[in-house]
């Protein structure tokens, strides 16, 4: 039986809730669909917010093999984010660059 989610107050967030039975898959899928824009709209960060709050309050009765692949899962997503940080400062000091360099021709 499942109930609907009681809020003490109206809340409009972007935040969205992964489906359910999402942490009983593998690591990949697990870590893919945090990274995605329909389950995380404030990117991957907020997915591994939401996998570290499954973890923390899930891990006491979680079976030792689980909670190896929900790690593994971590480890996959924080991949993730960090190819992200490594494409995003390229494209801003492009645009830096392209501003001082329009800067000194004027």
């Amino acid at each position: 039986m499942t109930t609907a989610k009681k809020w003490s107050a109206k809340v409009d967030t972007e935040s969205t809730y992964p489906e359910s039975g999402l942490f009983t898959k593998s690591p990949t899928v697990i870590a893919k669909a945090l990274a995605s824009k329909k389950v995380s709209p404030k990117g991957p960060a907020s997915g591994m917010r939401m996998l570290n709050f499954y973890i923390n309050r899930a891990g006491k009765n979680l079976s030792a093999s689980h909670h190896k692949a929900l790690e593994r899962a971590k480890t996959i997503l924080s991949g993730i984010i960090a190819e992200q940080h490594e494409k995003a400062p390229r494209k801003a000091a492009k645009k830096h660059a392209a501003k001082t360099h329009a800067k000194k021709a004027a």
